[in-house]
């Protein structure tokens, strides 16, 4: 696996980045996927509940294979136009109130208008504020401040803004000439990437895998359904390509593939986790074995839904998830190897 297809990788999950997609709110991203899937030369279609389903191609439809990634993101919701004409909040998914303060975001407004902002504390000016430093940090405390003259609820109805709009947090994406790469939701953007990497890598090498093999970039991983749906006929495993946890107790860093264990819905499939790190021995994937505390996947949707099936979870190593996160080119490129290995090509 050349390392070209790493940085592929991680030019297209920045295309994707750069495209708002909070869960509920993911039809142009899926759009997107579908489009880029297709563009490759495989068979894209949208699934009922809006995600993507690609056939990789392969020759064993009694034993597929299905590959889960996710394109819908953390984000918020309007819960209030307030009488100062500012925005109350409700969180899409795991956003976090303290690393959403100060960010910039946008608002997409039922009639189409998109409006920039601010998520700010409520009573932010530190000058002002004598409890700034110790006040918590909830979706009841923080605020969207519209860069609108906005200083009225009726003032910010006029421009069209309602309950249950979207709210959409910057990004920030960027990738460093050493090869790091920062941006929120790398979780599970990053993980698309690869799995267009891998389909490239599949293409222009004109390779066909053993056993059938499927893509399924999900849309509502963020909230828990996301792989509870949509699995084709003759899947005996599901892995899902997401994020590898990084930070203390754990072994993985940015720079590697993390393969779990067990999460907080309980172990992964012991067959699958054995191949996985057998795969990675293999490709020579500088890998880490790990079991994360507070986590959930696309896999164990789709187990709990009731599919018969094998599960695993692997990723690119993310540092500082749910927030403003880090990865690596090489992380990419081990996830990729670790793929290649499974699948026999």
């Amino acid at each position: 696996m050349d390392r070209q297809y790493a940085v592929y990788a991680a030019e297209q999950a920045a295309d994707l980045l750069a495209i708002d997609s909070p869960s509920g709110f993911t039809a142009q991203a899926a759009q997107w996927v579908m489009e880029a899937f297709s563009g490759l030369g495989y068979q894209a279609h949208l699934t009922g509940k809006g995600g993507v389903l690609i056939d990789l191609g392969g020759e064993n439809d009694e034993d597929a294979l299905l590959l889960e990634a996710h394109t819908d993101t953390l984000g918020a919701m309007v819960a209030e136009v307030k009488a100062n004409g500012r925005l109350r909040m409700t969180n899409l998914g795991g956003m976090n109130p303290n690393n959403a303060e100060a960010e910039n975001v946008r608002v997409y407004t039922r009639e189409g208008r998109v409006l920039e902002g601010t998520c700010q504390l409520c009573n932010a000016s530190v000058h002002v504020n004598g409890d700034y430093s110790t006040a918590k940090r909830t979706f009841d405390s923080i605020e969207i401040v519209l860069d609108e003259q906005a200083d009225s609820a009726e003032e910010t109805r006029a421009l069209g803004v309602e309950t249950g709009d979207i709210v959409c947090f910057e990004p920030r994406t960027r990738i460093t000439a050493n090869g790091y790469i920062k941006s929120r939701f790398l979780d599970d953007k990053l993980s698309v990437g690869i799995l267009l990497g891998l389909a490239k890598y599949l293409k222009d090498n004109g390779l066909v895998p053993q056993r059938r093999v499927y893509a399924h970039v999900t849309v509502y991983e963020e909230v828990g359904h996301g792989g509870s749906a949509s699995v084709p006929v003759g899947v005996t495993e599901a892995i899902s390509v997401d994020m590898g946890c990084v930070g203390e107790g754990l072994k993985c860093t940015e720079k590697m593939v993390s393969i779990c264990a067990k999460d907080s819905g309980g172990p992964y499939s012991y067959e699958v986790v054995g191949k996985l790190i057998a795969a990675a021995k293999a490709e020579g994937a500088d890998y880490a074995v790990d079991i994360y505390p507070h986590y959930g996947s696309d896999v164990e949707a789709t187990l709990s839904a009731g599919y018969d099936i094998r599960h695993g979870l692997i990723g690119a190593g993310v540092y500082a998830s749910h927030g403003y996160e880090r990865s690596h080119i090489d992380g990419v490129w081990n996830t990729l190897k670790v793929l290649k290995g499974y699948l026999g090509v």
